[in-house]
Parts: C-alpha cells; structure tokens; sequence
C-alpha cells in the first residue's frame, strides 16, 4: 500500500513539472477587466459569466477559479455534468440553463446549483423531491430555440405554485438579433415582449430576484423595465461581438483578450527552390528557405482553413504557416530568424492589433471566432498568470 501510495505521488510530482509542447495562457487580469467593464456599462446590473462549453474553449476548471475573484451571482452553464465539475471550485452558485431529463432530477445538487426548467415534466419532478429548488423560468420572445411560448406560461405557473418547495428565482430570455448593427427592431420587439410577459408573472404573486435578458452584445442595446442581470459570454473572454460599423462597438472597445496560445518548434528543414511541402503540396518553394514544424494542427483547434493563409509570431516577426495545416502538425516559414528546435512562437495572440490575434485570423480565414474558441481541445495545457 505505502510503496503504490509513494509511486502514485512520483506520476503526480512527474506530471506537474512536464513540460508540454502546446500552451494556453489565461489572463486573470483581462479576466476581470472585461467583468468590470459590462459592470460599469451596466450599473445596477449583476454580472453572470457564462462558462459553458469548456468557457468558450478556455478551460472550464481555470476560469471558475479565476472567478473566485469577481463579483458574479452566478455562472452559468449549459449542462449539469459541467455544473458538476465547478461546484466545489467556484464560490458562486452555478446556473445551469440547459435541458436535464426529468429522471435525472434526484441527483441534482439543489443546494449550489439553479436550474432553467423548460417545461412541466421538469417542473414536476422537482417539486417531488421535497427540497428547496431554485428555478428560472426561460421565455421564448422570437428565438424559437428554446423557452416558453405564451400559450404555455399559464399552466407552467399554475404547475409552479402547486409546488411549495419550488422558488421562482429568475426570469429569462435570449436575443436572437442583438449583434446586428443595422437595426435593433426585432431586439427591441423581443425586450418588449419580455417585459409583457415578466408583468404578467409578477400580477400572478412570483417576486423573482433575477431578470436577464441580454448578452453581451445585448448589454449595450437593451432597455428593460425589469431587467436587473447580463449574462456575459463571449465579452468574458475579451471578444467584441458587434461589428465596427455598429454604433455600439465603441462601447466594447475595451474587452481584453484573456486567451493565448503558444506552441514550440520541434524539426527545422532546409528547402531548395521547388520543394513542396505537406499534403497535396499547395505550397512549393518559390527559393531555398528554412521550415519550422509546430507540433499543433486542426485536431488541436487550429483551422485548416488557415493553410497558406495564416501566420504565427516569432522573434517579433511574422511567420507565415505554408502548406496545409495537417491533424496535429503545421508548417511556418522561418524566414530569416534564428529559430530553432526547442523554440516558442505564439499562435493566437493576446494583442488584437497583432496578425495572428483570434479576431484578425478569424476575418482571415472566414471563421467564426467562437467556433474557433470552443474548438480548441481540452488535451491543451492551460495555464492562469
């Protein structure tokens, strides 16, 4: 027993001091900037982070940690499994707004976590666990993705109070048109809509604590009689979702990036003029040049659609990724550095003005920049300064 505890702690002590080739990097600091930025756009407001899917690619367990730090009164997830792994990290309470069958009710912890129910069968199974339960109810004003409709609020009310032990904790919706900067007619009919229906929930005797209506996009749009919560997704991470042209983008200016990535060199090779290189050989080289490999590709989340098209920074240059961008390895130029094996070049980029920052690559390759986020694998090393 002591000899299977001891090498245990050697795997332990090993895996803590092993070097990846792959990097990601979180900054706490951009971290809570970005909160305390939607706070002061929205005075009066609480701020619920939303940290699902894996935070937007970041690192579920990291960011909840780096949390701890900020004035939330939630985060919010999608699914329990990932309300599961934070409860004990995270000293909020945790929403959890996706769907949960109602089988699975008895093993949900009603204690740290809030529940989005969607419809009566969950209402139900709930209210006969004999617990307290903390519910927001989701309202559908034009998204159709999910919420309830009009025609079905009266009965899940009624459902709602033949349940002592349910409190009617928020009341919520979700703007399907908030980041077009064209017009905010169909935002404004569906915060219309909201503050309706909220209304008509509050003549019925509920006194919910929460209103949240709005994104981060929607935060800078929104005017709500009722609204007193935003849930902050993409901006949490330092991404401005409006677009340039949009009169609000001003206003998200300042988000910081809290994501970068860094990756290592792990094989140099020497080109002759003709040379082609990686699969289907879409690059050849126009003159004798030098290669670097990263250890990195698609399968880590770097779009494939970045080949012969996108770039990494080196040495304070721009290396350009030449050839097709293959499952776990990439190809840049290394110009003329003095780059070798063992060297680190940066991929994403923290700094939005640099080439290879998330939103200058994404308009590069014509990818969506939360895909791109969501996509990068959990099998990457991420690490909080």
């Amino acid at each position: 027993m002591i000899r299977r505890e001891a090498r245990k702690f050697i795997r332990r002590l090993a895996d803590n001091h092993y070097q990846p080739l792959n990097r990601i990097e979180l900054n706490t600091q951009h971290l809570l900037h970005n909160v305390r930025l939607i706070q002061k756009l929205n005075p009066g407001h609480s701020i619920i982070p939303v940290v699902k899917a894996n935070a937007y690619g970041h690192g579920l367990l990291q960011i909840a940690e780096m949390l701890n730090r900020a004035d939330c009164s939630f985060l919010a997830v999608d699914g329990y499994f990932e309300a599961a792994q934070i409860r004990d990290i995270t000293r909020h309470r945790v929403l959890v707004m996706g769907y949960i069958r109602p089988a699975n009710a008895r093993l949900l912890d009603t204690k740290r976590c809030s529940f989005v129910v969607q419809d009566i069968a969950g209402l139900r199974a709930l209210g006969v666990l004999k617990r307290p339960v903390r519910v927001h109810l989701e309202l559908n004003t034009g998204m159709y993705r999910l919420g309830l409709t009009p025609n079905e609020l009266t009965e899940y009310l009624s459902t709602l109070k033949s349940y002592p032990n349910l409190q009617l904790e928020g009341v919520m919706t979700h703007l399907a048109d908030a980041d077009n900067g064209g017009s905010n007619t169909f935002t404004t009919k569906q915060v219309k809509l909201f503050d309706q229906t909220v209304g008509h929930i509050l003549a019925q005797g509920f006194k919910p604590a929460f209103f949240h209506i709005a994104q981060t996009a929607g935060s800078t749009k929104v005017h709500s009689r009722y609204a007193n919560a935003v849930r902050l997704g993409i901006g949490l991470y330092g991404i401005n979702p409006l677009q340039p042209s949009d009169e609000h983008f001003k206003d998200l200016v300042g988000l910081q990036p809290v994501l970068g990535l860094k990756s290592t060199i792990i094989k140099v090779y020497d080109l002759k003029k003709g040379d082609r290189v990686s699969y289907n050989g879409i690059f050849t080289a126009p003159h004798s040049m030098r290669i670097g490999i990263l250890p990195l590709g698609y399968y880590e989340g770097l779009p494939r659609a970045l080949s012969n098209k996108g770039c990494v920074t080196g040495g304070k240059k721009q290396l350009p990724i030449v050839g097709r961008i293959c499952m776990n390895h990439t190809i840049i130029d290394l110009k003329d550095t003095q780059l070798w094996v063992g060297d680190e070049v940066v991929v994403i980029d923290d700094d939005i003005l640099q080439p290879n920052s998330l939103q200058s690559a994404s308009r590069m390759s014509g990818n969506f920049s939360y895909e791109w986020l969501a996509n990068l694998s959990s099998s990457l090393q991420r690490v909080i300064y």
